[in-house]
């Protein structure tokens, strides 16, 4: 893992307990690799340490043991090298769109003329439509069109990692979906690595090279890494006619409903990384081994380290019935 651009290595987080009591483990041995220019979604339970890993990720947290290594260097506080966007849009109220970008630009770039961080800023608010909106405050914005400055201000500044905490969780829904098309065009535009938290499947779907999915806390795990092998670019509108659509989304909520609870797993397999897992692959029988595709189904290319179906994992086999459940 030590070759990915970012290295989760051993990562847990504890708090002590009152008296005699055992430490409460948050999650414990988290191990991730991220490659550049990858979007990468978490899927968890409430309380099983997402947004706790995310703020270690950015520097605003510390871990208990193990480390963040990212680009060959550990992280080891804040950064402008990672860019952050929550769910509270976090904005200053005082400035405008415009001005609200520019800080973070400025900061990036402080030799640059005031011309030039002018124009780059304007140039992440159009691509998220605020092109009539550059001079208004915050109070004068919708919720929606606050979190596309923040999102904008978060790209401007060209981070090597983008991170996203529930960034469209207090919009309604079509808000959520304009915005989440805006970024898919921003991110294609810029190919910068994201790594997000979520609660929404679709969404994750919809945006996300892999998801990672987390297992219920106390002492939580990231249990699988599933390969999100739909073509690119996506559209909302079209993405749910591909066959292969409702076998990832299957999926995805078979673990959170009936899987995401099972204890963690011994002592000696807790260094190990997330099981790898696209759901597109089917295992007919073992060791026939045949990817959903457009046309038909095929054998799966040789070499891939994959599991494809949970039933080939022993330790997060807990499906009953059917190989794939539709909720």
């Amino acid at each position: 893992m030590s070759k990915a651009f970012v290295s989760v290595e051993g990562l847990s987080k504890h708090y002590p307990s009152p008296g005699k009591q055992s430490d409460l483990i948050v999650f414990d041995q988290v191990n991730i690799g991220i490659e550049k220019g990858d979007f990468v979604c978490i899927i968890g339970h409430s309380g099983c340490g997402k947004s706790t890993i995310l703020n270690i990720l950015a520097g605003l947290d510390v871990a208990t043991s193990g480390g963040v290594i990212m680009d060959g260097k550990e992280i080891s506080g804040p950064s402008l090298d990672r860019g952050v966007v929550f769910q509270n849009y976090s904005l200053l109220p005082w400035l405008s769109a415009l001005q609200n970008v520019n800080f973070g630009v400025r900061a990036r770039w402080p030799n640059w003329s005031k011309a030039e961080v002018e124009a780059h800023s304007t140039k992440y608010l159009n691509m998220v439509g605020l092109a009539n909106s550059l001079h208004q405050k915050p109070s004068q914005l919708s919720g929606g069109m606050r979190q596309r400055v923040s999102i904008a201000r978060a790209f401007a500044t060209q981070p090597k990692l983008l991170l996203l905490d529930e960034p469209f969780g207090a919009l309604d829904a079509l808000t959520r979906g304009i915005i989440q098309d805006e970024l898919i065009k921003i991110w294609s535009a810029d190919q910068q690595t994201v790594f997000m938290i979520t609660h929404d499947v679709d969404e994750a779907i919809l945006l996300a090279d892999r998801v990672l999915l987390m297992s219920n806390g106390p002492n939580a795990r990231i249990a699988e890494s599933v390969k999100i092998n739909l073509p690119r670019p996506r559209e909302r509108a079209h993405i749910i006619d591909h066959p292969g659509y409702y076998k990832i989304r299957n999926h995805l909520v078979n673990f959170l409903v009936n899987c995401s609870n099972q204890p963690a797993r011994a002592d000696s397999d807790r260094h190990a990384t997330p099981i790898e897992i696209d759901p597109l692959v089917e295992v007919p029988h073992a060791g026939e081994e045949k990817p959903v595709t457009e046309t038909g189904a095929g054998r799966k290319p040789a070499g891939s380290s994959l599991v494809s179906s949970i039933d080939s994992a022993p330790s997060l086999a807990c499906r009953s019935g059917s190989d794939s459940t539709i909720f």
